[in-house]
């Protein structure tokens, strides 16, 4: 089926839609947050990148991933169609996910970068942000 827009007009109405991150993953994040007691995180801190998570104290950010937007090894697919187009758009996210992630660690911060599909182990998540802040999760890793 084609598109009933014009390519420009497409573009245009495309440009203004804006994205208020993925509601359904942060929520999963925070629901093993709670279940495994981990507190002190923030939401919405003005860092570069707009990280997800925010452990002001421990200076720790957790950004949770979307396999297709981050381009995820395992998971992510490259459209049909408009290649070129989405060739760009998802390799510039990757350029900018490890600007980003430079730039924090060069301010002190420890990145944490959880994806998607990670999200279904929620063992595993936590095990992640352990490594990062030992002192702030006291369940035992084989308890995970």
């Amino acid at each position: 089926m084609s598109d009933v827009f014009t390519k420009q007009k497409r573009s245009d109405v495309m440009s203004k839609i804006r994205g208020k991150g993925n509601k359904d993953t942060e929520l999963v994040m925070i629901q093993i947050f709670k279940e495994f007691h981990i507190k002190g995180w923030r939401r919405n801190r003005p860092l570069v990148g707009k990280p997800d998570f925010t452990f002001g104290k421990q200076r720790v950010v957790v950004f949770v991933d979307g396999c297709f937007w981050h381009s995820c090894p395992q998971h992510s697919t490259m459209p049909k169609n408009n290649r070129e187009f989405w060739k760009k758009k998802l390799g510039a996210n990757k350029i900018r996910d490890k600007f980003v992630t430079k730039e924090l660690k060069n301010k002190g911060w420890i990145v944490i970068r959880v994806w998607e599909h990670e999200l279904g182990n929620r063992g595993m998540v936590v095990d992640k942000i352990k490594r990062a802040m030992p002192k702030l999760i006291d369940v035992p890793s084989s308890n995970i």
